[in-house]
C-alpha cells in the first residue's frame, strides 16, 4: 500500500462529498484528519474497532482557531464518512503511519 494513495482518496472524497471510506487505510488517515480538525484524542496504536468506537463516542466537534480555514461542513462530511464505515479487524503499522500523518497534516484538503 503507497500511503499517499490512501491520504489523496479521502482528500478527494470530502472535497467532493460523494463517496465512502472502501478500507482502514482510508479509515486511520480520516480519523487522523478528524482527530487534527477536532481535537479528539486517539492513541497512536490504536486497533480498528477500538478507533471505530471512539469516533462515535466523540462529540461532532468542529473547527477551532487553527483550523478556522475549514468549513464545519466539510468537517461534517469527514466525521460522516467515518461513522458510516465498517473496519475490518486487520491492523498493520502503515495504519498508525497514516493515522499520525492525518493528525499531523499541514495541507488539509489540498491534494
Amino acid at each position: 500500500m503507497v500511503p499517499s494513495i490512501a491520504r489523496q482518496s479521502v482528500i478527494l472524497k470530502c472535497n467532493m462529498q460523494r463517496s465512502i471510506l472502501t478500507g482502514n487505510y482510508e479509515f486511520y488517515y480520516a480519523a487522523g484528519l478528524l482527530a487534527k480538525l477536532t481535537d479528539i484524542e486517539i492513541p497512536d496504536e490504536i486497533r480498528p474497532l477500538a478507533l471505530a468506537a471512539l469516533i462515535k463516542e466523540s462529540g461532532p466537534g468542529g473547527p477551532d482557531s487553527k483550523t478556522a480555514n475549514v468549513s464545519a461542513e466539510k468537517i461534517e462530511y469527514l466525521r460522516q464518512m467515518l461513522l458510516d464505515y465498517m473496519p475490518k479487524e486487520e491492523y498493520d503499522l502503515q495504519m498508525k503511519e497514516l493515522l499520525t500523518w492525518g493528525m499531523g497534516e499541514e495541507r488539509l484538503f489540498q491534494v
